[in-house]
């Protein structure tokens, strides 16, 4: 166990996130996601929600400030407009988390497909809400000498 470290974040996935760089990104999915298909390095937190799961992961992950949109989701097939209230969720997690404003960006879903299989890490939950998906860029924390 560890001082303040959300306990859903296991040695795997802390790992993992911790040895992402500036720029690599991580998704969070939901379970109709073909994580299998799409995932390079796939961790799984079967039974958990996606935004569970983004909480954690949020909770010690920059978000890259040097992007236009350091978090996309997938849109709505048919409806590219449609905010599901999943996503919704997602903006507020992702709001209280970060010390600036996130900007969102929503990709169709062949290209959220496409842009998983180039992401450093997939999160596969058990979320169950359609479009339940998210990519998140990571950032940097400027630090100072050593």
């Amino acid at each position: 166990m560890l001082y303040n470290i959300d306990p859903l974040l296991g040695p795997e996935l802390l790992a993992a996130l911790r040895g992402m760089g500036h720029g690599d990104e991580v998704a969070i999915v939901d379970a109709n996601f073909p994580a299998v298909t799409c995932a390079r390095r796939l961790l799984r937190l079967d039974g958990v929600s996606a935004t569970r799961a983004l909480r954690a992961v949020v909770s010690v992950l920059p978000l890259d400030a040097y992007v236009d949109c350091p978090a996309h989701t997938m849109e709505v097939v048919g409806d590219p407009g449609e905010i599901p209230p999943i996503v919704q969720e997602f903006q507020e997690i992702t709001a209280a988390a970060a010390p600036a404003p996130v900007p969102f960006g929503a990709l169709e879903r062949f290209a959220f497909y496409a842009r998983v299989k180039e992401a450093a890490l997939v999160v596969a939950t058990g979320e169950q809400r359609l479009y339940g998906n998210i990519l998140l860029k990571k950032g940097v924390i400027a630090g100072g000498a050593a």
